[in-house]
């Protein structure tokens, strides 16, 4: 579980997501842009000019498995995604 970016190379565009699989995360996203079926129009307009070499596709961040079952990963998720978007300058 961590935070993923998609950044488009052309236009430096930036998506930024948090999962419990991220691996899984950007897998379903390649599979939503071959199909022409992502909901970032940006991304998938690159994916349309250039295919997969047009985008990076990165993990940021892993989120360590705990062993107190009353973490909060959906919390930790979140704060950490607010702080990669602020190192970003993207909008919360």
């Amino acid at each position: 579980m961590g935070i993923y970016a998609i950044r488009d190379h052309a236009s430096g565009h930036l998506l930024l997501g948090a999962s419990r699989n991220v691996h899984a995360a950007l897998n379903r996203a390649r599979f939503e842009l071959r199909m022409g079926k992502h909901a970032d129009r940006v991304l998938q307009a690159e994916w349309y000019r250039s295919g997969v070499e047009g985008l990076d596709f990165q993990v940021l961040e892993l989120v360590k498995e705990r062993g107190d079952s009353g973490f909060d990963y959906a919390g930790e998720l979140k704060a950490l995604e607010q702080r990669h978007r602020e190192l970003q300058g993207l909008a919360p």
